[in-house]
């Protein structure tokens, strides 16, 4: 395989990671309580705030990743990945150290960030 399939498969993932960004995107902006819940976490207006905030710059980047996806060129396609797969990874850690007893949400969506770091590895094999 050459650096071609590599940005192609990178492309992929990017474009599947937007989509998957943008519905949380949407989940936070639209029900921040029930993510909250979800997550095992007590929801006060304050944190819901601070979801719908992270929600908004989940926008922001799905639709980068989604730029980046159909418009970005070699090297910037690679370091969008590249980055996405730490960050990812990094996701599903954090994930798991909620700080509150772990749900069946919880575990999924760490599972989730987890499974798009391993899609990023795969993409980026030459």
């Amino acid at each position: 395989m050459n650096t071609k399939d590599s940005v192609a498969r990178f492309r992929l993932v990017l474009r599947a990671g937007s989509i998957v960004f943008g519905l949380s995107a949407v989940a936070l902006i639209v029900a921040p309580k029930l993510f909250n819940e979800l997550l095992g976490l007590v929801s006060t207006p304050e944190l819901e705030w601070s979801m719908r905030m992270t929600g908004i710059t989940l926008v922001a980047l799905a639709g980068n990743m989604f730029s980046h996806s159909t418009r970005g060129s070699v090297e910037s396609v690679r370091l969008a990945g590249f980055v996405m797969m730490g960050s990812a990874f990094a996701l599903g850690v954090l994930t798991l150290l909620i700080g509150v007893p772990l749900t069946w949400f919880t575990i999924a969506y760490a599972i989730v960030g987890f499974g798009f770091s391993a899609a990023y590895a795969w993409a980026a094999r030459s």
